[in-house]
């Protein structure tokens, strides 16, 4: 029989792990709500990334073009984050939960003057969002307390309510 060998994370993983999910927090929303999203985005997957939108399954870059083509320009606002680094790699992988809304569209005031309130185009919905970010082996080598770089293994989006 085999023993398990145990890998303690230390607070500086940690750290580096919350600095690691804030960056890319910021650098994923800011890059989905760009004019460039069609072209920028897929950068943060891999063909053997999987995507689950609201149920409806995506494969690799492609599948992630594929859903941003039909989709209208959206507009996200952050309300929370939280960061699991797993141990096992160093640096770790992380397990990343992010939650807040999303406009798609111009917003209520763009929406045609026919449309209800009922709609959800336009209007602002709630998501959670979660990401297994995984380090990236063709990145350049990182020095301690540098952060990693990560991309997208799996991510899952549903709305709220």
């Amino acid at each position: 029989m085999s023993t398990a060998v145990i890998v303690k994370l230390t607070p500086t993983d940690i750290e580096i792990a919350t600095r690691a999910a804030e960056n890319f927090t910021r650098i994923y929303y800011n890059t989905y709500d760009s004019d460039n999203r069609l072209n920028d985005l897929p950068q943060f997957y891999r063909p053997s990334s999987s995507l689950v939108w609201n149920g409806k399954p995506f494969q690799g870059t492609t599948g992630v073009q594929e859903l941003l083509e039909k989709m209208p320009v959206t507009k996200h606002e952050i309300q929370s984050l939280d960061c699991h680094p797993i141990p096992g790699t160093s640096p770790p992988s992380l397990l990343l939960t992010v939650s807040g809304s999303v406009t798609h569209g111009q917003g209520p005031t763009g929406n045609p003057t026919h449309t209800t309130p009922r709609n959800p185009e336009g209007h602002p919905r709630v998501f959670s969002q979660t990401f297994m970010l995984v380090p990236d082996p063709t990145a350049p080598a990182t020095k301690p307390g540098e952060l990693a770089k990560y991309y997208v293994s799996a991510d899952a989006i549903r709305f709220v309510g």
